[in-house]
């Protein structure tokens, strides 16, 4: 069977030094500091980028006065060769880890308010059958997350595919959606009132994140009523800053009440008894296709699934 033009230029012209100064491309702007970074010469990792665009035929960086950019062909090469190392690397870490008997190594991310319970309980249930399987696990956004997931720096992320680009390589499986309540200090005036109405929150005091789904929603809200936005805004997404935030005034926050659930046992924040239908998209657990995980990380999205109430997918015949 002939070789397709794919496998030619991977085992014709693709070697480890072009995946790795790939790579340090795309952490540093500089030729000289990602050679450098690379273990190479300046003239060597020049002639490894001209290597591959003439294999390729199309331009990988631009040249400006004080370094390089990655062109959108450049960006989807340093993505992928970053996946393709750290596939190589787990595969030298489940070697050794099976050598020296150990448990192996689970990365996960998650977006914030599965991060508070869901997570910690699949964490927990890994742990219990083996101690010795290391997990780590980061909290951000989808976008960083789903983007670390894509270079193959996470097994697994639990949150939401932003990007339609990104969804034919991605698999999803569904947990939950978030809906939002409005959350204020324990005392705040509003808590008594049973005809607060939009324009009045409208007119309040705010802690709002920076840009997504939840603002736009409370924004479409106010607009729809003829009201003006709220003027006196807090932006954060520290969710550790917000129950300071509340107690030193009368801000209102829409928040997944999980998040702040030990400030509102605690008697310290409140529930105000309106329900707007706030909430966010469905989160999940999103991993790769077409990737096989490693023991250690199958186990983990098995606990992530029985943690969530999620069925495996089934395989396509």
């Amino acid at each position: 069977m002939p070789s397709s033009p794919s496998d030619r230029f991977i085992r014709s012209h693709l070697k480890t030094r072009h995946l790795v100064l790939l790579v340090e491309l795309g952490r540093h702007p500089s030729i000289l500091h990602a050679a450098e970074a690379a273990g190479l010469t300046q003239p060597g990792a020049s002639k490894l980028i001209g290597e591959l665009e003439h294999a390729l035929g199309v331009p990988l960086f631009e040249r400006l006065p004080r370094g390089v950019v990655p062109t959108w062909y450049g960006k989807v090469l340093i993505r992928r060769a970053g996946a393709a190392l750290a596939e190589m690397d787990a595969a030298h870490q489940e070697v050794m880890q099976g050598l020296a008997g150990v448990g192996g190594r689970a990365s996960v991310g998650s977006v914030l308010t599965p991060s508070t319970a869901l997570v910690p309980r699949a964490v927990q249930m890994v742990k219990t059958l083996n101690p010795r399987i290391e997990v780590h696990v980061s909290v951000d956004t989808s976008k960083v997350l789903v983007e670390q997931l894509r270079a193959g720096e996470l097994d697994i992320v639990v949150g939401r595919i932003l990007d339609p680009s990104a969804a034919a390589e991605l698999n999803f499986e569904p947990l939950a959606d978030e809906p939002h309540a409005l959350i204020v200090r324990a005392g705040h005036p509003w808590l008594a009132r049973t005809d607060l109405t939009v324009a009045e929150l409208a007119a309040g005091a705010w802690i709002l994140p920076s840009a997504g789904r939840l603002r736009e929603q409370l924004m479409a809200m106010f607009v729809a009523r003829g009201l003006e936005l709220p003027h006196d805004i807090v932006e954060t997404s520290a969710l550790s800053l917000v129950p300071r935030l509340l107690a030193d005034s009368d801000r209102v926050v829409a928040l997944p009440p999980e998040l702040v659930r030990s400030h509102l046992e605690a008697g310290q924040l409140a529930v105000l008894p309106m329900d707007f239908g706030l909430r966010a998209d469905v989160y999940g657990i999103v991993t790769r296709k077409r990737h096989h995980l490693s023991p250690s990380a199958q186990a983990m999205l098995e606990a992530l699934r029985e943690a969530g109430g999620v069925n495996p997918p089934t395989p396509r015949p």
